[in-house]
């Protein structure tokens, strides 16, 4: 009896299945590289995609735990990037949060898949996100900013993270979230949602109000007190 693949060897051999059907198909998306990517939140496989719908030049990839490949209810979690907060610490979102805690939720478990997507700022971009913060530092609020710029409250498009789920091979996804867009999004691109997992994290004085405005102005799922809790001695 042969030894079962690795996750590595899995989607490997995905990626091949999905070449030798793409033959003559301009508009598929392929899988273009996988490695193992050890962690110091886990073991993941990192997945790059080629997709010739997607012409913004971003390349996206995927951080994937185990074998998902025709699993039901894989834990997938779409985190858009953001440098200022995932690479330089920033306080005034959360994402570098999420993004860690994501990552170590999916590797406790058989399997699941972090979708890494070059939407910075919502989709606007580095330069108008900083200029956005400029706003914020006037006295507005994260949607009347990018309002102030000319651009919607959120410009991100999911169909995209949509087509790498289904280059994967997963069967249905329970989506690590709080924002509803993403499942409906999803929903409307093919992709079978069996369920949410809630995805808060404790608000601190630095990010309370961006996530307050998250909550009342742009539908997320969240309960953000408007005053900050007693404080238990330990730091944000």
């Amino acid at each position: 009896m042969s030894a079962p693949l690795t996750p590595r060897q899995a989607l490997q051999r995905r990626a091949q299945a999905l070449d030798a059907a793409a033959q003559g198909v301009t508009d598929a998306i392929r899988i273009a590289a996988v490695a193992d990517l050890p962690t110091r939140f886990g073991d993941f496989c990192i997945v790059a995609f080629h997709d010739p719908l997607d012409t913004s030049g971003r390349e996206h990839v995927a951080l994937v735990h185990g074998v998902v490949e025709g699993v039901q209810d894989v834990p997938v979690r779409l985190h858009s990037e953001c440098l200022t907060g995932d690479a330089l610490g920033s306080l005034r979102c959360d994402c570098r949060d999420q993004l860690e805690a994501a990552l170590r939720l999916l590797s406790s478990g058989p399997c699941g898949a972090l979708l890494y997507l070059r939407q910075e700022g919502r989709g606007i971009g580095l330069a108008n996100k900083i200029k956005a913060y400029a706003l914020q530092d006037t006295g507005l609020d994260t949607v009347d900013a990018n309002l102030r710029l000319g651009f919607r409250d959120d410009e991100r498009s999911y169909t995209t993270a949509a087509r790498m789920l289904r280059a994967l091979g997963v069967g249905s996804v329970r989506v690590l979230t709080n924002n509803p867009n993403k499942i409906k999004q999803l929903k409307d691109n093919g992709v079978v949602v069996s369920g949410r997992l809630p995805h808060a994290l404790p608000p601190t004085t630095h990010n309370r109000d961006y996530l307050r405005t998250k909550q009342r102005r742009s539908g997320h799922l969240l309960d953000v007190p408007d005053t900050p809790e007693p404080e238990s001695g330990t730091e944000d």
